[in-house]
Order: C-alpha cells, then sequence, then structure tokens
C-alpha cells in the first residue's frame, strides 16, 4: 500500500515511523540522528542524561552515580546529545521522549524544548498538565502515549483548559519494552492486545478532530505497519528493532545480550514504578531473587512513584542504578529491557538498511 507522510503539528516526516524513546543511553544522538537523517523520526531519551559522554558537567557525582534528579536528568547532558544529533540529521524533526513519572518533568521538558526538540512525547503516566511547560514554545508538538480511548478522552478534557488538543497520540500495546500501561494480567488478555486498543483510541481521537493516532508495542515489520496503517493509523512506533541497529547508542553488551535472548528469556518484571516492566532475564533477576543484589540507595531520585527509593526496596533493585550499569554494559546487574519481540533480532544492521526493510520489506536489498 502507498504510504502517506507522517504530519505533525507544523512537522512532516517523510516515512510514518517513529522510533520509540529508549533510555537509559538506548536512543541517544547516534540513534535518533539516524533515524530523523533516514526520514523517519528519532527520539531522544531523556532519561539518564548525567551519564552521556564523560559526565563533566560541573555536576555533583556519588560513585560515578549523578546525585539527584537535577544530574540525573542533566540539562547540559540533554543539549549536548541534540547538538550531536542535529549534526547528523541537520534540520530534519527531533522529538524527546519525556517520562511523566520523572520527578523534575516540567524542567525537563522545558530543556528539552530549549536544547532544539520539536516534538515532546510523554508517557509513563497521564500528563494532564503537559502544555503548561510549552507555552514558551508554541511550535513543539506535543505527544502523550495512551493504552485506552478514556486515557486519550481524559487527556483531551484537561487539555481544553490551556486551549490545546494533542497534536498527536500514540497508542502502546502491551507487547512493548520497558514498563506496560497495563497490570501483569492485562499484558496477556486479548481485549488489551494492540490490536483491539486501536480502534476505539481512533473513534475517540475523531471526536476531537484531526488527532493522528500512532500504534506501538510489538510493530516489527513491513506487514505489521501496512496492517496498522489500513486500520486508519497515520504512523507507528517501533523501540525494538532500533536496538539492533550499529548505530544504536547502546553498548555492545547491551546488545549481545538482546542478540543471544531466546523467547523464553523474555519476561514481565515487577518494577519501582509500581508497573510491570519487559526485559530480558539475565543475572540481575537471580541476584534479586537470591538477595544479593546490589543495596538500595535512593541517589538520583528518578521517578516519584519510587517514593525516594522506597517502592525499590520492595521489589529489590535501582531501576536508575540498573538500567545505567546496562547502559555501560556491566552484564552482572544491567537491566536490559527489550520489547516482546526483541528474541527475533539476529544481527545488527544499519538504521539506512532497517527503514528500508520497513519501507520496501525484509527481502529489500540495495
Amino acid at each position: 500500500m502507498e504510504r502517506k507522510a507522517l504530519k505533525i503539528g507544523k512537522y512532516t516526516i517523510a516515512k510514518p515511523i517513529i522510533q520509540g524513546g529508549m533510555g537509559v543511553g538506548i536512543s541517544w544522538d547516534k540513534l535518533a540522528g539516524s533515524v530523523s537523517k533516514e526520514g523517519g523520526l528519532g527520539v531522544i531519551s531523556s532519561v539518564g542524561t548525567g551519564y552521556y559522554e564523560d559526565k563533566n558537567y560541573s555536576l555533583k557525582n556519588i560513585n560515578e552515580k549523578p546525585y539527584s534528579e537535577k544530574n540525573f536528568y542533566a540539562k547540559e547532558g540533554l543539549q549536548k546529545i541534540f547538538d550531536n544529533a542535529r549534526a547528523i540529521c541537520g534540520d530534519a524533526p527531533l522529538a524527546c521522549n519525556v517520562l511523566y513519572a520523572s520527578n523534575d518533568y516540567g524542567r525537563i521538558v522545558e530543556d528539552a524544548c530549549e536544547a532544539g526538540a520539536n516534538m515532546i512525547i510523554t508517557g509513563a503516566g497521564l500528563p494532564t498538565n503537559m502544555p503548561e511547560f510549552t507555552k514558551e514554545y508554541p511550535d513543539v508538538a506535543l505527544i502523550p502515549i495512551v493504552s485506552s480511548a478514556r486515557a486519550l478522552k481524559l487527556i483531551c478534557r484537561k487539555w481544553k483548559r490551556y486551549n490545546k488538543l494533542p497534536d498527536a497520540v500514540i497508542v502502546e500495546g502491551p507487547l512493548s519494552g520497558g514498563h506496560q500501561g497495563f497490570t501483569y494480567e492485562q499484558c496477556f488478555e486479548e481485549e488489551y492486545q494492540l490490536e483491539n486498543i486501536v480502534p476505539p483510541v481512533i473513534e475517540e481521537a475523531k471526536n476531537w478532530g484531526d488527532i493522528p493516532v500512532i500504534a506501538a508495542g510489538g510493530v516489527w515489520d513491513k506487514d505489521d505497519i501496512d496492517k496498522f496503517l489500513e486500520m486508519g493509523c497515520a504512523g507507528v512506533q517501533m523501540g525494538t528493532r532500533f536496538i539492533g541497529t550499529i548505530e544504536c547508542d547502546a553498548h555492545d553488551k547491551f546488545k549481545e545480550v538482546i542478540l543471544e535472548a531466546h523467547e523464553e528469556d523474555i519476561k514481565l518484571f515487577k518494577s519501582p514504578v509500581g508497573l510491570p516492566a519487559r526485559g530480558v532475564r539475565t543475572n540481575l533477576q537471580t541476584i534479586i531473587e537470591n538477595k544479593t543484589a546490589p543495596k538500595v540507595a535512593c541517589i538520583s531520585n528518578c521517578v516519584a512513584p519510587c517514593n525516594q527509593g522506597e517502592e525499590a526496596k520492595a521489589v529489590g533493585y535501582c531501576i536508575a542504578d540498573r538500567l545505567s550499569d546496562a547502559y555501560q554494559g556491566k552484564l552482572e546487574t544491567g537491566l536490559f529491557f527489550t520489547g516482546s519481540n526483541g528474541y527475533r533480532l539476529k544481527k545488527l544492521i544499519t538504521v539506512k538498511t532497517l527503514i528500508d526493510k520497513l519501507t520496501y520489506g525484509e527481502d529489500y536489498n540495495h
């Protein structure tokens, strides 16, 4: 089928493919810049920017860990990431993913706008006050992530006080990597699968005008993309397949963990955020069960639901520390997020090759 360009706010994305925001350090400058360069929408994750490059942002660090949310979500790090991504993609649209659960959410959104983000994507909660933080940046498109039509309706109602509606909405099913917008049980129930939650969101979006709907969570190939476009979606968001690219910012050992994973290795885990999270079962889960995992000491104060480490202690690990370990390639203690299709990644390819395969089919060769 012929694909239309994806229009979000004032921006046009030639190929209706959004690369999912993945932190800590999985989708930063090299990946996001390369995706935007190839005609998709590159998305920079705002999570853990205090770990970027040499970490010399005059930030206070404890044991090489950014101290407090100010330094974990480092403004200077985010700016450098955007600058380096821009050097790759030029004036092509670039987005920033900011978790609503982040401590200092509003400040991070403002930092992203200042850094040059054309769009802000927010999930991990219902961003009912998202427009409040972009008043000075009217050209920045706002894209919430929802898991139901009810959630979209609530957001649109709340945003009316700002005289604003979402420029697009991402509806994410329960096969994505990382945190889910569902209970553990719902992740396996038919009514909550992406194919079944997309149509009601499309209908709700029509009630508010012409809000483009983006499908996410388990989208793998051209056939999947075509299926959701035929259902009425304007585009798709994909995270896991981009881990399997040469340009992905993840550590080589992170990529090896995903490439070597089998289907039965990819599980849902308990998280300090209070929602199930999907990743590869590795040594971390074993030492959590054996109660030999690193002691939880909240240094970075990353997400509000964790309550300064109280929830981390309850589940046995600090998510900021363990994701950062994965970014640094520490196999013994890293937390390696991936979507349910992660086991299908078998070799690394370039972003250009991946975009071509998603556009023309898996057998496409240059």
